[in-house]
């Protein structure tokens, strides 16, 4: 009799603890419905932590990097042309230019011309001929940002626009197209500017 008396409790109370159940499990499915977009932000902002991390503790290459030659290659081409478009040549063109010059130049004697001693001058080869480009000291001279072209013939680094010393060397026999064209600009841009003195014989 205990047990039929209290039954409708026990009833009561299994009734009531679905009850708060099923209302706790609706209100959370409500509010991870309601804030799922607060939710995604929380996993992309984790995620993007993550991946920061390990980009700091395992870094790689950067592209930009890998392509910084390429960017410099076509700044450098452009430098050229707009110098070459805006920059005034001597007066009178190359009117006031000394006539060129035929003088022999074996390499030993064309790299004492580095401008490393004042008086010395400093010489840029193209091709085989070399050019005087001491009024550019500025440009050219120690510490400047085209002193690796200064004392040899550095057409290859020329035609690829190219900083690095192992560029600046005379043989441009494996540039491209393009390339090939970035060197014939910058000769013509020396040819208006700068007096020949001789050509390189080895």
């Amino acid at each position: 009799m205990a047990q039929l008396s209290n039954s409708p409790l026990v009833d009561r109370f299994l009734s009531a603890t679905n009850s708060f159940l099923a209302g706790t499990t609706a209100r959370l499915d409500a509010f991870v419905r309601e804030h799922y977009i607060f939710t995604a932000c929380q996993l992309v902002v984790l995620s993007s932590l993550f991946f920061w991390y390990l980009q700091i503790a395992f870094p790689t290459p950067d592209p930009a990097t890998r392509d910084m030659d390429a960017l410099r290659t076509k700044a450098a081409d452009l430098a050229v042309k707009a110098a070459d478009a805006t920059v005034p040549a001597p007066a009178g063109d190359k009117k006031e230019l000394d006539p060129p010059k035929d003088t022999p130049f074996t390499r030993q004697q064309l790299a004492q011309n580095n401008g490393k001693d004042e008086s010395t001058p400093i010489y840029v080869a193209i091709k085989g001929k070399i050019y005087d480009v001491s009024a550019k000291r500025d440009m050219y001279g120690p510490g400047c940002g085209y002193h690796v072209f200064v004392g040899k013939d550095a057409s290859r680094g020329l035609g690829k626009s190219s900083l690095k010393p192992e560029d600046a060397v005379s043989d441009y026999s494996t540039l491209t197209e393009e390339e090939m064209k970035v060197l014939d600009d910058w000769e013509k841009y020396f040819q208006k500017r700068y007096n020949v003195v001789g050509r390189v014989i080895d």
